[in-house]
């Protein structure tokens, strides 16, 4: 069930940002993120609930044939789930919040893919707590690689100056994972190149005949990449734990500027697009739930944290760059 935070977020988005009904509820079921434990052919099972890292981790291992999927969700109706099982994934209804339930689904698995919670209800210590309970599990049950999606600890790294909590519930995981000596590698993804069909939607502006991209970046590059190709990167991952247990891989496609992002879609749609050139201080002043948090995570982003653009083209030779994502999708831009 939707809290009122989670309501009015999805009212500010609908009314700022002009989001399609399609493009708003895929914004929505990318926020209910995913836990996915994944098995190698006949020795390991897997679990899922379906999202979007989820399920193009998902796909991946499915499409590769070197996996068998089990996939956990709380609702096995769900297109998501009903896609998964269609592509040969086993689906099981499951909640990852009971304990007792993850240790049968984990029990025999070979490996994990993780994504903790935020987004439902705004709960970071919530988020920790879940994080945590499959930590536990894992190490119960001798998981032997877990691929979790984590990301930095934003106010410890920085003192208390910034505060991001869907940043810094994950590191609070990661870390609770290591101290337990799971072997378990987190992957550090940058902002979905989906968040601009979406939460990032370009708005038109009052005063011309052009759109504006709503981002506090100043002029410093923002790494980005598409949620589609985090998939292969977990596959090869996991067919590497010699070399990425123990490790964060930070992952982005590339990093372009605002106005770079402006211009890739200035150059395929045919429209102007512009970086409007918001301060992080106007931002966090828009009034909507999470405001002055995601104000936050773009100061952080104007440290360049670590995302390994060579990395990802290797674990994933044919990660989109931001033009080819907006040339496949150019249908769904030009409904803006």
């Amino acid at each position: 069930m939707k809290t009122s935070r989670v309501r009015e977020f999805e009212r500010f988005v609908q009314s700022h940002s002009a989001v399609s009904e399609k493009a708003h509820l895929d914004f929505w079921n990318e926020a209910h993120l995913a836990h996915s434990v994944f098995p190698k052919k006949t020795r390991f099972s897997d679990l899922y609930i379906p999202s979007s890292q989820g399920g193009s981790v998902a796909r991946a291992l499915l499409k590769c044939q070197d996996f068998a999927v089990r996939a956990l969700t709380r609702d096995v109706t769900k297109p998501a789930a009903v896609a998964l099982r269609d592509l040969g994934a086993e689906v099981m209804k499951c909640d990852l919040n009971d304990q007792e339930a993850m240790k049968r689904v984990f029990k025999g698995a070979y490996g994990a893919f993780v994504v903790t919670t935020y987004w439902d209800d705004f709960n970071m210590e919530k988020e920790v707590q879940q994080g945590k309970m499959v930590a536990d599990v894992s190490k119960q049950v001798g998981l032997k690689h877990v691929v979790y999606s984590g990301l930095e600890n934003v106010k410890k790294l920085t003192k208390g100056k910034l505060e991001v909590p869907h940043f810094d519930g994950k590191g609070k995981v990661e870390e609770y994972f290591w101290e337990l000596g799971v072997p378990m590698t987190s992957v550090r993804i940058a902002p979905y190149f989906e968040n601009f069909l979406s939460l990032w939607k370009p708005v038109k502006a009052s005063d011309g005949d052009y759109y504006n991209l709503v981002l506090p970046m100043k002029d410093i590059p923002m790494d980005g990449i598409s949620v589609a190709d985090l998939g292969p990167v977990v596959v090869s991952i996991f067919r590497s734990p010699g070399e990425f247990l123990g490790k964060a891989v930070g992952l982005s496609a590339e990093a372009l500027t605002i106005q770079q992002y402006a211009d890739v879609l200035s150059e395929t749609l045919g429209k102007v697009f512009k970086d409007s050139k918001i301060t992080a201080e106007a931002y966090e002043k828009l009034g909507f739930p999470g405001a002055k948090e995601l104000a936050d995570m773009m100061r952080f982003y104007y440290l360049r944290p670590d995302r390994d653009v060579k990395l990802t083209h290797k674990l994933n030779p044919e990660v989109k760059s931001f033009s080819q994502f907006v040339l496949e999708n150019k249908e769904a831009f030009q409904k803006l």
